[in-house]
C-alpha cells in the first residue's frame, strides 16, 4: 500500500474509526498514527475517547473544541444563504465536515505527516467531503480511506473484527444504526432505518420529545437579527454557540425539528436519514420571516434560487470552491440590512411566525392596506396590467387565427 510514516485519523471512537487505528498499524507496517477529534458539539461522545485511542494503538491524540467556530464561520453563514437540502434537510451533518477535515490537515502539517485518513464509507457522503477539503488544503497529503481498502463487508464483520482483536466498542448487534451528532442536530441512518417504511421507535430521539408528549401550553419566543445573524433571544444577547444551544432546548422541548427523509446522496444512492434540529428549525423560521419585510422582491427571489444551489454545494462537500467563496460574497451583500425581531410561537411540534419587526422594513401598512392612501392610484394597475399581459393576448389573437 505504499510507505507510510505518519497518519492523522479523523477519529470518533464509534465502530469504524475505533478497529481503524489497529487496521492502519497492520496494513501501513511501522506508520504512526494520530488520533483527531473534533469536538463540534457531540457532548458526552467525547468521554474517555483519549484513553479509547491510546488503548488501540494511537500515538498521540488531539481533541478541540472547535464549537465557537463551527457556529459562527459555518453554521450563520449557511443559515443566511437560507441553504436546505432537497427543501428538507437542514445540513447538520455536511456543514460540520469541512471545518473537521480542515482542521485535520492543519494538524497533519503541524506534525510533519505524509498522510490524513477518515472513516467514512466508499457509498456515502462524507467521503467526498473529507476529500474534496483534503484536496483543497493540502493536495499532497496521501488520502487514506480504509473502507475502500479493507476486506470488511458490513458492520456485523466489523463487529466480529472488534471482538477478535479486543477492541471496545459501544455498538452492538442489537442497535446496528448510526447517528451523528453535533451542536446542530443528531442524525440517524442504516440498520432498522433501511426500511424507509419503519417508523422510528421514540426512544431513539435524543434532542426532543414526540409533538404528542410537548407541554400544553406554547411557548413564544423572539429572536433578534443584526446583518442577517441571531444575536438574542428573549431579548437576551447570546454569543452564537450559547445561542443555539438555547434554541435547542426550547425547540426541543416542544418537538420541532423531526425530519424523516429520503434524499439522493452524491454517489447516486437514495438514503433514508432521520434528523433532529430543533434550534435549527426555529432559526430558520425567523430569519426567513425578518427577510420578508427587509428584501426587496428581486433580491429576495434571486437569493432563494441561489440558496438551493448553495445547499448542494454543502451537502456535496464544496465549500473551498470559488464558487462558494463567491456566493458568499453575495449572500453577506444581500443581508446588510436584515436586522430586526421576529416572535414565534411553538406548540406541539409546530413552529409559527406570529410576529416580525425591522426599522429596516420595506413593509408599509399605508401602502399594503385597502383603505384609502394618497400613494397608490388604483386607475395606474390598468395600464400595467394592459402591458404586462400584451405577450398574452398577442399569443391568443395568434391561436385564433
Amino acid at each position: 500500500m505504499g510507505k507510510v510514516k505518519k497518519i492523522v485519523l479523523a477519529y470518533s471512537g464509534g465502530l469504524d474509526t475505533s478497529i481503524m487505528i489497529k487496521w492502519l498499524h497492520d496494513n501501513y507496517p511501522g506508520c504512526e498514527v494520530i488520533a483527531y477529534a473534533a469536538d463540534v458539539g457531540q457532548e458526552s461522545e467525547l468521554k474517555g475517547l483519549k484513553e479509547r485511542a491510546i488503548k488501540t494503538g494511537a500515538s498521540k491524540v488531539y481533541i478541540e473544541d472547535l464549537t465557537k467556530e463551527f457556529a459562527k464561520d459555518f453554521i450563520f453563514p449557511m443559515l443566511k444563504a437560507g441553504a436546505i437540502y432537497e427543501n428538507q434537510y437542514l445540513l447538520g451533518t455536511s456543514i460540520a465536515r469541512p471545518l473537521i477535515a480542515k482542521r485535520q490537515v492543519e494538524i497533519a502539517l503541524k506534525e510533519n505527516a505524509d498522510a490524513v485518513a477518515h472513516g467514512a464509507t466508499g457509498k456515502g457522503n462524507d467521503q467526498v467531503r473529507f476529500e474534496l477539503t483534503f484536496k483543497a488544503l493540502a493536495p499532497d497529503l496521501k488520502i487514506i480511506a480504509p473502507w475502500r481498502e479493507w476486506e470488511l463487508k458490513g458492520r456485523e464483520e466489523e463487529i466480529e473484527y472488534a471482538r477478535q482483536h479486543r477492541i471496545p466498542v459501544t455498538v452492538t448487534k442489537d442497535k446496528p444504526y448510526s447517528s451523528d451528532r453535533n451542536l446542530w442536530h443528531i442524525s440517524y441512518e442504516g440498520g432498522v432505518l433501511e426500511d424507509p417504511y419503519f417508523e422510528p421507535k421514540e426512544d431513539m430521539f435524543l434532542l426532543s420529545v414526540s409533538p404528542e408528549k410537548a407541554p400544553d401550553k406554547p411557548e413564544y419566543v423572539e429572536i433578534t437579527f443584526k446583518a442577517g445573524e441571531p444575536v438574542s433571544v428573549n431579548g437576551k444577547k447570546l454569543a452564537p454557540v450559547e445561542l443555539i444551544k438555547t434554541l435547542n432546548k426550547s425547540g426541543g422541548r416542544h418537538g420541532i425539528g423531526r425530519v424523516d427523509i429520503v434524499e439522493n446522496r452524491l454517489v447516486g444512492i437514495k438514503s433514508r436519514g432521520v434528523y433532529e434540529t430543533p434550534g435549527g428549525t426555529i432559526l430558520y423560521a425567523a430569519h426567513q420571516a425578518i427577510e420578508t419585510i427587509t428584501l426587496d422582491k428581486d433580491t429576495l427571489h434571486y437569493k432563494q434560487a441561489l440558496a438551493g444551489r448553495y445547499a448542494e454545494l454543502i451537502y456535496n462537500g464544496q465549500w473551498f470552491t470559488p464558487l462558494k467563496e463567491s456566493l458568499d460574497a453575495f449572500f453577506n451583500k444581500t443581508q446588510e440590512n436584515v436586522s430586526g425581531v421576529v416572535r414565534l410561537k411553538l406548540y406541539k411540534g409546530n413552529c409559527s411566525v406570529v410576529g416580525r419587526k425591522s426599522a429596516m422594513s420595506l413593509y408599509q401598512p399605508a401602502l399594503a392596506s385597502f383603505e384609502k392612501e394618497e400613494v397608490y392610484n388604483q386607475k395606474d394597475a390598468e395600464g400595467f396590467i394592459n402591458l404586462f399581459g400584451l405577450p398574452i393576448k398577442v399569443q391568443a389573437k395568434l391561436r385564433k387565427g
